[in-house]
């Protein structure tokens, strides 16, 4: 299953996504149908009811014979406190919470985070004791989709009528400087490989070690020249803050960088390009051509990622002797 948690929110809160659902005034658009404060909620909570019945039918009659695992991916971000203050190092845990405890909590341990059923209150369904014992445990790896870090500061809890972003009472924004996002998340975002480290290591630290994959990481670009250098730069940078979080115990077992070539973005179309295949979309057959970043990578794999090791200026300089 694949990032519940934003699924949930742009489907049934702000309604981006099918199937639209959202209440004035939190939709992106006019809403004719749906409940912002509650059906967020629900729809991540019947989603882990499906997830851990799946789970326990797999486990019971197919896992023994096709030695498989079954895991969910999460749409991640790292997250950094604004200020050293009280009430931002508090928004900041529960930003956490809120967007990865909010999946992760009842897979593990059997139940939302704390602050979720503070403050969300009778909003928020409930397991019973048979649910929280079937979701306890069940999953066998962590998959995260990470991209970037944000910095969270405090919002004071908002009275009457409540929704997702009102409930965790933060505000975002892509650097120490920006103004708070009013679109909830942050654009144009700076990359920041050592926030995937503390994720990973956050992860060691919280849920007990499980393995990890890093299911998405890349770079999207509105240029689309084939000579991606700034790719390059953030793939290796990221993919040795991976190797960082390793050597201090993470037990990760994969990295796959995002995307092997353009492709339609479920948010930016095509607009923004991610693939290390370069895709000519007005050409009716769509070729493809090998960025810098592509034949880059080739080479880290065939080198069995030694290059990993070597100096950031090793690195880029690897790269830049592809292009003559």
């Amino acid at each position: 299953m694949n990032e519940p948690n934003i699924g949930a929110l742009a489907s049934y809160d702000v309604a981006i996504f099918p199937p639209g659902r959202c209440s004035d005034p939190f939709g992106v658009t006019k809403c004719t149908s749906g409940d912002s404060s509650v059906e967020p909620y629900m729809a991540v909570h019947n989603t882990l009811l499906a997830h851990a019945s799946v789970v326990s039918l797999y486990r019971k009659k197919y896992q023994a014979m096709q030695k498989g695992a079954v895991g969910i991916s999460i749409y991640s971000f790292w997250s950094y406190p604004l200020t050293n203050s009280t009430v931002d190092l508090e928004a900041t845990r529960r930003c956490i919470d809120f967007y990865f405890g909010w999946i992760l909590d009842p897979l593990v341990f059997g139940d939302y985070p704390q602050v979720m059923k503070k403050n969300v209150g009778s909003r928020l369904p409930p397991f019973t004791e048979v649910q929280s014992e079937l979701i306890k445990g069940s999953l066998d790896f962590i998959g995260i989709n990470h991209y970037y870090s944000l910095y969270v500061n405090d919002r004071p809890l908002e009275t009457g009528v409540q929704d997702y972003k009102a409930d965790i009472s933060v505000s975002l924004r892509g650097s120490r400087i920006d103004p708070p996002s009013s679109q909830g998340f942050p654009v144009n975002v700076p990359s920041d490989p050592k926030g995937l480290q503390l994720q990973l290591e956050y992860l060691k630290e919280t849920y007990g070690n499980l393995p990890v994959y890093v299911q998405e990481n890349g770079m999207g670009s509105a240029d689309d020249s084939l000579d991606d250098t700034d790719r390059v730069g953030y793939l290796s940078s990221y993919m040795e803050s991976t190797l960082n979080a390793m050597r201090n115990g993470a037990d990760v077992r994969g990295y796959f960088a995002w995307a092997f070539m353009d492709l339609f973005e479920l948010l930016s179309g095509y607009q923004l390009r991610y693939g290390l295949y370069r895709v000519d979309f007005a050409n009716g057959r769509r070729p493809r051509q090998a960025r810098l970043s592509a034949r880059w990578y080739s080479g880290f794999l065939k080198h069995n990622g030694t290059s990993a090791l070597a100096p950031r200026t090793t690195q880029m300089n690897q790269a830049l002797n592809l292009l003559s």
